[in-house]
């Protein structure tokens, strides 16, 4: 089996880290293998000691487009028998939790668009610093899919519940200054320069006394998260139900025709 391309890149620049990830197109979908890549890249972070923080971008011009519906791993993953599709539909999720868990504090710069399992990853970050022309968009909904990835309770505590529904339930495009004013974004920057002002953070963060700050980031996650497991272990057995209906087969159907789709809840 041929070696899968390096679809991730790490720059160190003294205390700071980039991370970016890059499928070497301009939607820069995230497929299973992606997700495993950005998975392995937090993981690389685990026993080092002299990074404070860390920067995750996605190309020059825009951070994802969402989940790649084309990628051959996933359409034979939806095929596979239960026990396997179960351990391939966690790899999102356990990319999602390879960041938030992650000592040194981890900011998402967006340019361009940051759609669905885009914002999953974005919110497992603990800062978020997004162009202005940005655009946030959950649209599993509105694809017949369930939102998982840990996703749900993590922009619940972000913007609040009537906000996380806005964006999960009515799949709303969210301008990167509404955005900020809901508390999903936390330093907006002119188009171009998103990458610039995380950056900017992540230096501030380096400033700081490195243990100090693994140390408070570590006591804020336990308060805030605490019961964010017990409300999302089983999101991704809800996507399991969810990608067995016909709403869902109409979903993708509908996206891949480019047409509106046709629900009749079964």
């Amino acid at each position: 089996m041929s070696e899968a391309p390096r679809m991730v890149n790490i720059e160190r620049r003294g205390r700071v880290a980039i991370v970016r990830f890059d499928r070497g197109t301009r939607a820069n979908p995230m497929s299973l293998e992606l997700c495993r890549q950005l998975t392995a890249a937090a993981r690389s972070f685990e026993n080092d000691s002299e990074t404070s923080a860390i920067v995750l971008t996605g190309t020059a011009g825009n951070f994802t487009n969402g989940a790649d519906l084309k990628d051959p791993a996933l359409a034979r993953a939806r095929e596979a028998p239960l026990a396997e599709r179960r351990v391939l539909m966690q790899t999102g999720g356990r990319m999602c939790r390879a960041w938030e868990e992650l000592e040194p504090v981890t900011i998402a710069a967006v340019e361009g668009w940051c759609v669905g399992g885009g914002a999953a990853i974005a919110v497992s970050c603990d800062l978020r610093a997004a162009a202005t022309d940005a655009t946030f968009y959950v649209p599993e909904i509105e694809r017949g899919m369930n939102l998982s990835w840990g996703a749900v309770p993590r922009i619940t505590h972000l913007v609040g519940p009537s906000k996380a529904k806005r964006i999960i339930i009515l799949s709303e495009k969210i301008p990167a200054p509404r955005a900020a004013d809901w508390g999903l974004v936390d330093e907006l920057a002119e188009p171009g320069r998103a990458l610039d002002a995380a950056l900017a953070m992540a230096e501030r963060v380096a400033s700081m006394p490195p243990v100090q700050v693994r140390m408070i980031k570590q006591a804020i996650n336990a308060s805030a998260n605490a019961l964010d497991r017990a409300v999302s272990h089983a999101d991704f057995d809800q996507y399991m139900v969810a990608a067995a209906s016909g709403d869902f087969a109409e979903g993708v159907r509908a996206f891949l025709e480019r047409r509106p789709p046709n629900y009749t809840g079964r």
